[in-house]
C-alpha cells in the first residue's frame, strides 16, 4: 500500500471512530433523558436501576460482539492501530477501576487528606497513582512499545532469554492480576445487587456475564472500544453528582475550585463534635464495650461459659416477667451468636475489641479531615509515634502505587496497541489528562459528602432517617452500620459507621438527588469495574496460554487455535475469581493496593535494570524476581488478620516499622534490586547466553522513526 493510500485509509478509519463515538454519546444521553422523564412520570425505582444496568451492559456487549476476532494480532494487541487519544481513554478506564471510582473518595472521607496512626491518608492514593503514570510515560511505555511484543512476560523472554524469566513473569502476572480482578468482581456484585435488589452472589453472576460478553469474543480489540465507551459513562457518572452537590452547597458546579470553602466549616463542626456531651457519652460506651471484650480475652474458655450462662439466665428472667417477644428473641439471637469454640471466640472478640477501641476515639476514629497532626506542647509520645507511623505509611503507599503502576501487566499491555513509539508517548499524556478530569474531583467529593453527613445527617432523629440507610445496611453490614448507642434516639457521629466502598455510590441519595442519578452513578461504577476486569482477565488468560501454556507438542499450531485456547482460559479464570469474590475477602482498596505491591516487586526491578544496565543477565533477574516476590508475599500473608487470629498472634505484632501490609512492596522492591545487582556481580552469565545490547532492547531514532 502506498503512503498516500495508507494516509487515506487512516483518515477514513479515524473518521469512522469519531462517528461511532459520537453516536454512542447521543445514545447514552438519550437513555439518561428517557430515564429522568420516566421517573418524573412515576416509573418505579425498582425498575430504573435494572433498566440502567441492562441497557448499559447490552451496549458494551454489542460493542464487544462487533469487535470479535480470531486474528492473533487483533486479539492480543488490537492490530497495533488504536489512535493515541482513544487509547488514552481506554487506558484511563482500564486504570480507574472500582478502587478509583467506588473507594477512593471513601478513603479520603474516612482517612482525611493525610491520615493518622497507621492510616496512610486518601491523598496517598491520588499522588501515588498519578505519579506512577509519569514513570510509565518517561521510562517504561515507549521502550516496551518499540520492541513490538504481545505481553509483559514477552519482554523478560526477549531481554534475558531462557525459560525461567518468562515463566516467573507470567506467574507473577497471574498472581497480581487475579488479586486485582477479585476486587473488581466484588465491586460488580456490590453495584449489581444494589441496583437490582438481588442477592450479592447473584449480582456477581449478572455482572460477570457483562464482563465475558465484552472480552470473550474479541480480546484486546473488543476490550479497547468497550473501555472507551465505559470511560465516557464513568466520567459522566462521577462529574454529574459531584457538580450537583457542589452547586447545592456552594452555588458553583465547578467542585475542584469551590470545595475549599467547606474545609473551614468541616473543621468547625469537627471541633464542636469532639466536645459534644452526647458524642462523649457514645465514646465512653464504646470504650466500656472494648474493656469487656478485653476482659473476656484474658480467659476465653471461662468467658464463653459465663456468657452462655448469663444469657440463659436473662432469657429465663424475661420469660418469668412476661416480657414481649422482641426482647426474648433479641436475647436468643445473642445466645446463638456466642462463638462455638475458643479459637472462633478469640478471633471474634479481638476484632470486636479493636473495633470498639477505634470507635471510642473522637469523630468515630476518623482524623480531622484537613489536619492529621496538630502537635502537643508537652510532646505527647503517643501522638508523636502515631504521626511518625502515619508519615511512614503515607510515603510507603505512594512508593508502592508509583512503582506498581509502572509494573502492572494489564496496564502496560495497553501500550502495545499503538501504531508507533511517538503515539505511545502521546497516549500516556492523553491518559493523564483523562484520569486528571476525575482525580481532581475526588478530593472535592469527599469533602462535600463529609459536610453533608456532619451538617445534615448527624443530629437527625432515628425516626426521620432516610430510607436509603436501611437499604444499604441490608446489602452488606460492613458498608453501613448504625445503632442508638446512648439511647437518646438522636444520631451521633459515633453511632454511624460508613464503609469506604459506599461513599460514592450513596452520594446521590445523600444529596437528595433524583433516583436516576443514583442509577447513573451505579452504572458508572459498574463501567469502571467492568473495564478493568476485562483487561485483567485477558492478561491472565494470555499469561496462561501465550506465556506458559501447554508444552510445545500439545500447544495449538495455528494462531487461531491459541486464541481460542485463550478464550476458554479467560472463561475459567473469570468463574474462579467470581467464587473468590463471593466470600468478600477484603475491601476493594486493600485488595487493589496489595496487587500493586506484588506487581512492583515482581516486575519493576527487572524492567528498569534490564533497560538501563547491559550486564544484567538471566540468573540475576530470576534471583531478583523470586526474592522480591518472596518478601512481599511473606509480609502480606504473615500480616493477614485471619491467619494471625488462627495462630493466636498479636494482630499488629508482625508489622515492620508500623507499615501496613498493603504497602508490602516497599520491602520487596529494594530486595529485588539488591538481589539482581549482587547476582550480576557475583554470578557469571549462563553458558551460551546472549546479553542484549542497548540496540536490542531500547528504541532508537534510526530503528523507530516515529520516535
Amino acid at each position: 500500500m502506498s503512503k498516500l493510500a495508507q494516509a487515506d485509509f487512516t483518515s477514513a478509519y479515524r473518521w469512522r471512530i469519531h462517528r461511532n463515538v459520537l453516536i454512542y454519546i447521543v445514545i447514552l444521553l438519550s437513555l439518561m433523558g428517557a430515564m429522568a422523564w420516566a421517573e418524573q412520570w412515576g416509573l418505579s425505582r425498582n425498575l430504573i436501576g435494572p433498566i440502567f444496568l441492562f441497557s448499559t451492559v447490552m451496549i458494551y456487549a454489542l460493542i464487544g460482539i462487533s469487535g470479535r476476532t480470531s486474528d492473533q494480532d487483533e486479539y492480543y494487541v488490537a492490530g497495533r492501530r488504536i489512535p493515541a487519544m482513544y487509547n488514552g481513554m481506554a487506558t484511563a478506564a482500564d486504570w480507574m477501576s472500582a478502587a478509583s471510582f467506588i473507594s477512593l473518595a471513601g478513603a479520603l472521607y474516612l482517612q482525611g487528606f493525610s491520615g493518622s496512626g497507621q492510616q496512610p491518608g486518601g491523598l496517598a492514593y491520588v499522588m501515588g497513582w498519578t505519579g506512577g503514570f509519569c514513570l510509565v510515560a518517561f521510562l517504561i511505555a515507549p521502550q516496551l512499545r518499540a520492541m513490538q511484543l504481545y505481553t509483559l512476560p514477552d519482554y523478560f523472554d526477549r531481554r534475558f532469554g531462557g525459560r525461567w524469566p518468562r515463566i516467573i513473569a507470567a506467574l507473577a502476572s497471574v498472581l497480581c492480576s487475579f488479586t486485582y480482578v477479585v476486587a473488581q468482581i466484588y465491586g460488580i456484585g456490590l453495584i449489581a445487587s444494589r441496583l437490582t435488589g438481588v442477592q450479592f452472589e447473584i449480582g456477581i453472576l449478572l455482572g460477570l456475564g457483562g464482563v465475558l460478553l465484552c472480552s470473550f469474543l474479541g480480546g484486546m480489540r473488543a476490550i479497547t472500544w468497550t473501555q472507551v465507551a465505559q470511560y465516557i459513562m464513568l466520567l459522566l457518572a462521577f462529574l454529574i453528582p459531584v457538580s450537583w452537590l457542589s452547586y447545592q452547597q456552594l452555588g458553583s458546579p465547578v467542585a475542584p475550585l469551590a470545595y475549599g470553602a467547606q474545609l473551614s466549616r468541616i473543621e468547625a463542626i469537627e471541633k464542636r463534635l469532639i466536645h459534644d456531651p452526647a458524642e462523649i457519652e457514645v465514646r465512653e460506651e464504646y470504650a466500656r464495650r472494648a474493656r469487656v471484650f478485653e476482659a473476656r480475652l484474658v480467659d476465653v474458655d471461662r468467658a464463653m461459659v459465663d456468657l452462655r450462662q448469663s444469657l440463659e439466665d436473662e432469657i429465663r428472667e424475661l420469660k418469668s416477667q412476661g416480657a414481649d417477644f422482641a426482647s426474648i428473641a433479641k436475647a436468643r439471637r445473642e445466645l446463638l451468636a456466642v462463638p462455638k469454640d475458643p479459637a472462633a471466640a478469640k478471633e471474634q472478640w479481638t476484632k470486636a475489641m479493636l473495633d470498639n477501641q477505634e470507635r471510642s476515639l473522637p469523630l468515630g476514629g476518623m482524623p480531622p479531615h484537613a489536619q492529621a497532626f496538630q502537635g502537643q506542647p508537652d510532646g505527647n509520645p503517643q501522638q508523636v509515634k502515631q504521626f511518625n507511623e502515619s508519615r511512614l505509611n503515607f510515603m510507603a503507599l505512594i512508593f508502592c502505587l508509583m512503582v506498581g503502576t509502572a509494573g502492572l501487566p494489564h496496564l502496560l499491555t495497553r501500550f502495545y496497541t499503538l501504531p508507533s513509539v511517538a503515539e505511545t508517548r502521546s497516549s500516556v499524556a492523553w491518559s493523564l489528562f483523562f484520569i486528571g478530569l476525575l482525580y481532581l474531583s475526588v478530593p472535592a467529593l469527599a469533602v462535600l459528602v463529609k459536610f453533608e453527613v456532619l451538617n445534615n445527617l448527624v443530629g437527625s432523629s432515628f425516626e426521620d432517617l432516610p430510607s436509603w440507610i436501611a437499604q444499604w445496611a441490608r446489602v452488606d453490614s460492613g458498608l453501613l452500620e448504625i445503632s442508638d448507642v446512648n439511647g437518646d434516639r438522636v444520631l451521633q457521629l459515633g453511632e454511624l459507621k460508613l464503609g469506604a466502598d459506599m461513599i460514592m455510590l450513596a452520594t446521590p441519595e445523600l444529596g437528595g438527588m433524583p433516583f436516576v442519578v443514583s442509577g447513573l452513578v451505579a452504572a458508572g461504577g459498574l463501567a469502571a469495574a467492568l473495564s478493568t476486569a476485562d483487561g485483567l482477565l485477558l492478561t491472565i488468560s494470555n499469561a496462561l496460554v501465550h506465556d506458559i501454556g501447554p508444552g510445545r507438542a500439545r500447544k495449538p499450531k495455528s494462531a487461531e487455535g491459541r486464541v481460542i485456547l485463550s478464550k476458554f482460559a479467560l472463561l475459567a479464570v473469570a468463574m474462579l475469581a467470581a467464587v473468590v469474590a463471593a466470600f468478600k475477602p477484603a475491601q476493594i482498596l486493600a485488595l487493589v493496593s496489595a496487587s500493586f505491591s506484588l506487581a512492583a516487586a515482581a516486575f519493576f526491578p527487572g524492567m528498569v535494570l534490564g533497560m538501563v544496565w547491559q550486564r544484567v543477565h538471566r540468573k540475576a533477574v530470576v534471583a531478583g524476581m523470586l526474592s522480591g516476590l518472596a518478601v512481599t508475599v511473606y509480609y502480606l500473608v504473615s500480616n493477614a488478620q485471619g491467619l494471625r487470629h488462627a495462630l493466636g498472634l498479636d494482630p499488629l505484632g508482625g508489622l515492620w516499622f508500623g507499615i501496613q501490609p498493603l504497602s508490602a512492596g516497599v520491602f520487596g522492591v529494594p530486595v529485588g534490586f539488591a538481589a539482581m545487582i549482587l547476582a550480576t556481580w557475583l554470578l557469571s552469565p549462563p553458558t551460551g547466553s546472549h546479553v542484549p545490547s542497548a540496540q536490542d532492547t531500547a528504541p532508537s531514532l534510526g530503528r523507530y522513526p516515529g520516535l
